[in-house]
């Protein structure tokens, strides 16, 4: 049996159009090559197979398959419907899909970006699932790579250079208060402000100090922090039932106005810019395509 190396895809194509058209010109015509090219590919073949293949027709032009070439024709066909699929696009149908997409984010995006996303994602492809999980920022580039997490969402620090990234959206911060605050609802000055016992949100260094506080210190000032959490999602409860107040990013906030009133803070504070990113091996996959789209949607459904 001759090596497979030894057959290459002008022999199967050469192969397949005698089959079809049983006629070298024809066949040579199809191919857009000449008749001798046409019969050097077929003495190739016949010298693969060790059998003729085909012979002259005794009834006038053309060739007949012998009966082994004929047994080929199917396995022929089959190679190279195989072949063609290797070059189609792959395909993302999104209200056929059960893909489960996950996205490694913080609470803070979360809470802004999931039930928009939900929402909309859910109703254009009803059979896919997301899954929110925390970053492992140590884990998250071979995450990325292995396909374990499809999205990673955050600022721009802890990122990885390799990665794709494109805006999702700004965000100011802003400060709140229960509903009825024993203070009313008028503006803050900065000494009026420090003077408030505040909540702050706090994952690493010292629980009762952030950049609230720094940036109080550059002003000469300093405020009162009665209670740290690390956790974005209980601050607004924590809030919303006591007489603390809170610093935090305004679009988050705004999902809990019901039980809080928001208003800006006496003091300038930089905004902060979320993005989304990706592993460039995914940029034209279909699926990621799809995904991205719906949280851009998602972020500026927001703003």
């Amino acid at each position: 049996m001759a090596p497979v190396s030894e057959m290459d895809i002008d022999l199967l194509l050469t192969l397949d159009a005698l089959l079809q058209d049983r006629n070298i010109t024809h066949a040579a015509a199809r191919l857009g090559i000449s008749q001798p090219a046409l019969s050097a590919r077929l003495a190739r073949l016949r010298t693969l197979f060790g059998e003729p293949l085909f012979i002259p027709s005794p009834h006038g032009r053309g060739v007949l398959p012998t009966p082994r070439a004929e047994a080929l024709k199917p396995q022929v066909e089959s190679v190279l419907r195989g072949i063609s699929a290797m070059f189609a696009p792959t395909a993302f149908d999104a209200k056929t899909s059960t893909r489960t997409f996950v996205i490694a984010l913080h609470e803070n995006p979360a809470l802004m970006l999931g039930t928009g996303l939900l929402n909309q994602a859910g109703a254009a492809a009803p059979g896919i699932r997301l899954r929110f999980a925390l970053p492992e920022m140590a884990e998250l580039p071979q995450q990325l790579e292995n396909g374990d997490v499809d999205i990673y969402i955050g600022v721009s620090a802890g990122a990885h250079d390799g990665w794709v990234r494109r805006k999702l959206l700004d965000d100011a911060f802003a400060t709140a208060q229960r509903k009825g605050h024993p203070r009313g609802t008028g503006a803050l000055d900065l000494e009026s402000y420090c003077a408030l016992s505040h909540l702050v949100v706090s994952s690493a260094g010292d629980p009762f100090t952030g950049f609230v506080d720094q940036t109080l210190a550059g002003l000469g000032h300093q405020r009162h922090v009665a209670m740290s959490t690390q956790s974005y999602a209980m601050a607004p409860a924590l809030v919303a039932g006591t007489d603390l107040v809170c610093t935090l990013p305004e679009r988050m906030l705004r999902q809990f106005a019901s039980t809080l009133d928001i208003f800006p803070p006496p003091l300038p504070l930089q905004p902060i810019t979320i993005y989304m990113y990706w592993h460039p091996k995914n940029s034209r996959d279909p699926a990621s395509v799809w995904l991205r789209e719906q949280l851009l949607e998602a972020a500026g459904r927001q703003v």
